[in-house]
């Protein structure tokens, strides 16, 4: 759902309160932006609880998968929530998640996010190797390329200074780009390996910002042909992922 359509949904959800005389909800904005992904338990709405750590996942598909053994493993410890949509590309970082953060701080909510990040876990990449024509459609003899690895540094670069800018206090964790087995339609096999490499450049100027090498993680789980991973190799990730975030949360509320 672009934009447009969430703003408008979001709209409608308003009116249909203002009607109703009923304040609209934390919940109802989080069910105008997640439309019928929000069935997906990855995108169940999170019921806040005040004296535990906030953490922020932010990421595509491959985050998507792990995000509920996150939850699960951290249940208790911290408010797992995750962004509304597939992340995509770095490229579309900031939109997207000034998209979230408007939908779910307005002030009129009931029951709005007036918390603070304690963690943000972000993980782009897979999305921004890939090779796609002019009907969005994966195409590695066709397409052209979404992001180029100079760009793809410099959206790295504007995603640190804006999480900076809007998250000062959060614990940032910047997941390395999963493997690009052989034979996925659409991308380079290990053309990770250029993008890891400009996105370690870029974190060694911040050294605040841990690395987690989400890619080592994962390769006993690869699959030939397919960027994505069978349920072992999600339960995997969500059990290294969550790890890499206990590491990072800060202590009670």
């Amino acid at each position: 759902m672009n934009t447009f359509l969430r703003g408008l949904a979001r709209g409608l959800v308003g009116v249909a309160f203002a009607i109703s005389g009923q304040a609209e909800t934390a919940e109802s904005a989080w069910m105008a932006l997640t439309g019928k992904a929000g069935e997906r338990p990855a995108f169940a709405y999170i019921q806040n609880q005040v004296d535990v750590p906030n953490v922020l996942i932010y990421g595509d598909s491959i985050s998507i998968g792990y995000t509920p053994g996150v939850r699960k493993a951290l249940d208790g410890q911290a408010n797992v929530y995750r962004l509304h949509l597939n992340g995509g590309d770095s490229g579309s970082f900031v939109g997207k998640l000034n998209d979230l953060e408007s939908a779910m701080r307005a002030p009129d909510l009931t029951g709005r996010w007036d918390f603070d990040w304690d963690v943000i876990h972000v993980n782009v990449g897979l999305h921004d190797l890939k090779y796609v024509n002019d009907r969005g459609k994966l195409d590695l003899e066709n397409g052209e390329l979404v992001t180029t690895v100079q760009k793809y540094s410099a959206n790295l670069r504007r995603i640190i200074t804006h999480l900076k800018t809007t998250a000062p206090e959060a614990m940032l964790i910047f997941a390395l780009t999963t493997k690009v087995p052989p034979g996925s339609g659409g991308r380079i096999e290990e053309a990770e390996l250029s993008y890891n490499a400009a996105a370690l450049a870029v974190l060694a100027d911040h050294p605040e910002v841990t690395v987690n090498d989400l890619r080592t993680a994962s390769l006993p789980f690869e699959q030939a042909g397919n960027v994505h991973f069978k349920p072992d190799g999600i339960a995997a990730q969500a059990a290294h992922v969550a790890e890499m975030i206990e590491s990072h949360l800060p202590a009670k509320h």
